[in-house]
């Protein structure tokens, strides 16, 4: 017990031996709060208030459920491959499994990722003749998994014009297809768990008195239909332990509720509130500028953090003239890092926009320096390799109408779009699937997709006595995937990542206990046969929801739920050691030695859309708290005076972000000008009132030698009409800081610039 807990300071340990109720934890950035719930688990084990079967823990990422579990394995003498550990929708994929008759649902049901539903989507609009630039797939597919995480089906969801209701019309339908199919996507995951124990009270209580208690990561990320799900499961009786920090939940446009925090202090009357604040990542400048710019933020449940470490390294701040010198001082920078020991995959540049690496990437390309973008095409989600599991799905149910699309003709075999249109149509009629539909196809498409046929049946049968990886070697032959890619100029690297595919698989029925040597298309029968059908006490007949994957689910089938459900992630692949670079938004959980936060300007951070709300403008505040937080030992910040996106070059004030940072953690790299206060005082009153305006910055500023005047009125072949409101440098390094009215302010080179003065 003790060797449990004396690791512990007076907080962490204060929330691990809470009693068994409902808990709030505030957990801050770098506080351990992994550490805390992982330990709470063991400790409630160890001391007998719960068997390991008693407990439900949910997390956002398969990366977090997978370090628990391997923690837990640290802990206790205990085997957690039976435990109820993993995310939201891993953990509703278990348990629909398990009740799938209850579910409605097919056995074999299978999980189409974002990818996979946006083609079904398209399909759907296709074969209803829908006009797709009307109704995008796209926001087709936002909105009905917006719906979705919200808990409403299509007949819930209310219209209030034609387009919306055509809206519901088609998610209706596409619901109709999936079901039709065997399909289901994230969203629905989530949704068919919540409503089947809704109904079904006699299955409700059967977990809500088994899972006494529930401890629930990233809290702060929760949507509506998550924080249901799990009042649901929680019931009046289970001890809900939540952990979270409201200042770091950045995601509302993924659905997250950050009120879901004070709701649940609220409504699962919380007596136990424990604040996290002792920080062991970060220094104490660091830190400072954290606590002191999310202070800013209103309605935060509130927390300080805190650190041993000292104050350390002050943050530096640079200003750039251009968004090409900020690359160029990052390279710079960079490079003294390195020098001073520092390891390449140890410093993170972060930008709020992706447009803003490119510039980034050209610098690194153009120093030599390795780099990575993180977050880039994810293993799962590359062509060659959902052409593979496609082939792999219709293995395992050739009713998958989009895996069945997705490689009827690739490689290329003679199906073309006029076959397809036949073939849909046949579909249609008899209101089957598309591989069932084939036999009602006539003539020559019918005799081509016959084929296509052939080629499926003939590998289900030679691999349905085979194990996983050999079957998965045996349909990249059979397919003509392989070969297809050896006739390209630069398949290597896709023919690579499909052998691959065979190691993931080798790997996957490894770890999940399969045996090397399992049958692959291990059927329904067998899986009866193996005892993993049980009646509970209450008297539902299930398939034992504890048993390992290899007692209720086929080598296949489980592989193709894992490949779906691991879409999401996106690690680096281990190789050369490299600089870090990504958005903030894919920063959050990550932390780095040394941090560069880049683009700190008013209408990129914080972006522009933000600012027409004060929620908005917090939430940018709290991505921003986050950024500053991934830095454990230096952090880096920068704005430029100009910046090309989206092609078009833009004058930027620096973020107000600056303005809300203690001054006795900065350090300013260059000069802190104090320009861009004036500036926008300068044209507020130049809009007011120019002639006076000009006047007065004629008297303040004269002429500087260099031919121009601040006030003077200038034109340009590109921009127009446009008035000089501050000069800076002298000679041939002259810079006018000019208004064109509609085109905005400009920062122009007065020796390169080709201006008018205009009398």
């Amino acid at each position: 017990m003790q060797n449990l807990l004396h690791n512990l300071n007076p907080e962490q340990l204060a929330a691990v031996t809470l009693p068994a109720q409902s808990a709030l934890i505030l957990a801050g950035a770098g506080s351990g709060k992994t550490r805390v719930l992982t330990t709470r688990i063991a400790w409630l084990i160890q001391t007998g208030q719960v068997s390991p079967s008693g407990v439900l823990a949910v997390t956002f990422t398969n990366k977090a459920s997978k370090e628990m579990m391997t923690r837990l394995s640290a802990m206790l003498p205990i085997n957690t491959r039976g435990m109820w550990i993993g995310t939201f929708h891993g953990l509703c994929n278990r348990l629909l499994r398990a009740h799938y008759r209850d579910a409605a649902l097919p056995q074999t049901f299978q999980i189409l990722d974002s990818q996979d539903q946006l083609s079904a989507i398209k399909r759907l609009l296709k074969s209803l003749n829908v006009d797709d630039e009307k109704y995008p797939p796209r926001n087709l597919m936002y909105f009905i998994n917006g719906a979705k995480d919200q808990g409403l089906r299509a007949n819930e969801v209310e219209a209030n014009d034609d387009y919306n209701r055509k809206f519901v019309e088609l998610y209706d339908l596409y619901d109709q297809q999936c079901q039709r199919e065997g399909v289901v996507d994230f969203a629905e995951l989530l949704l068919r768990t919540y409503e089947l124990l809704s109904r079904n009270q006699p299955l409700r209580e059967h977990y809500q008195s088994r899972f006494k208690h529930i401890l629930v990561d990233e809290f702060q990320d929760t949507n509506d239909l998550q924080y249901k799900w799990l009042k649901l499961m929680a019931g009046q009786r289970g001890a809900v332990f939540a952990v979270g920090d409201d200042d770091q939940s950045i995601y509302a446009f993924r659905g997250a509720n950050v009120g879901n925090m004070s709701a649940f202090e609220h409504e699962f009357r919380v007596e136990n509130l424990i604040k996290l604040e002792q920080n062991y990542r970060s220094h104490g400048h660091i830190l400072d500028s954290a606590n002191t710019l999310i202070a800013n933020n209103s309605k935060r449940l509130g927390k300080n953090l805190r650190t041993d470490a000292g104050h350390g390294e002050p943050v530096r701040i640079y200003e750039a003239t251009s968004d090409l010198q900020e690359a160029q001082w990052i390279i710079e920078e960079t490079k003294s890092l390195i020098n001073e020991g520092a390891s390449r995959s140890e410093i993170a540049v972060l930008y709020r926009s992706n447009a803003q690496s490119r510039v980034i990437e050209h610098a690194l390309v153009a120093s030599g320096i390795p780099y990575r973008v993180y977050g880039g095409q994810r293993y799962f989600e590359r062509a060659e390799v959902k052409h593979a599991i496609a082939y792999l799905q219709l293995m395992d149910n050739p009713h998958n109408d989009s895996a069945f699309l997705r490689v009827v003709n690739f490689p290329a075999r003679g199906i073309g779009a006029r076959s397809l249109e036949q073939l849909q149509d046949a579909a249609k009629q008899y209101g089957i699937s598309l591989y069932a539909a084939v036999p009602y196809v006539a003539g020559k498409a019918g005799a081509t997709l016959g084929s296509f046929l052939k080629l499926i049946e003939g590998g289900r049968f030679e691999t349905q006595h085979l194990p996983l990886p050999e079957m998965v070697q045996v349909v990249l032959d059979l397919s003509g995937l392989l070969q297809h890619y050896q006739n390209e100029k630069e398949g290597a690297d896709r023919i690579e990542n499909l052998e691959q595919l065979v190691n993931a698989a080798t790997l996957f029925v490894s770890e999940e206990g399969f045996g090397i040597d399992a049958p692959a298309l291990l059927g329904p029968k067998a899986q009866a046969v193996s005892g993993a059908a049980i009646t509970t006490a209450d008297g539902i007949e299930v398939f034992d929801a504890d048993a390992p994957l290899s007692a209720v689910m086929s080598p296949l089938s489980a592989f193709l739920s894992h490949a779906s459900l691991e879409a999401g992630n996106n690690q680096a692949q281990a190789g050369e050691e490299a600089l870090q670079l990504m958005t903030v938004h894919s920063a959050k959980g990550l932390e780095f030695d040394a941090v560069f936060i880049t683009g700190l300007e008013e209408g990129l951070f914080p972006h522009e859309n933000s600012q027409k709300e004060d929620a908005g403008v917090e939430e940018e505040r709290r991505l921003m708290y986050v950024a500053i937080t991934r830095a454990k030992k230096r952090l880096y910040m920068s704005f430029s005076q100009t910046r090309m996106l989206h092609g078009q070059t833009r004058y930027n004030m620096r973020s107000r972000f600056f303005d809300e940072l203690p001054e006795d953690a900065l350090k300013w790299l260059s000069p802190k000008v104090q320009q861009h206060s004036w500036f926008a005082n300068a044209k507020s009153a130049w809009d007011e009132a120019p002639e006076k305006a000009a006047n007065n910055i004629s008297k303040n500023f004269g002429r500087r030698d260099i031919g121009w005047r601040i006030g003077e009125n200038v034109a340009h072949l590109k921009f127009g009409e446009g008035v000089i409101v501050n000069i800076e440098g002298s000679g041939g390094n002259a810079r006018a800081h000019i208004n064109f009215g509609r085109h905005g302010m400009k920062l122009l080179d007065l020796s390169v610039a080709k201006l008018e003065k205009i009398a």
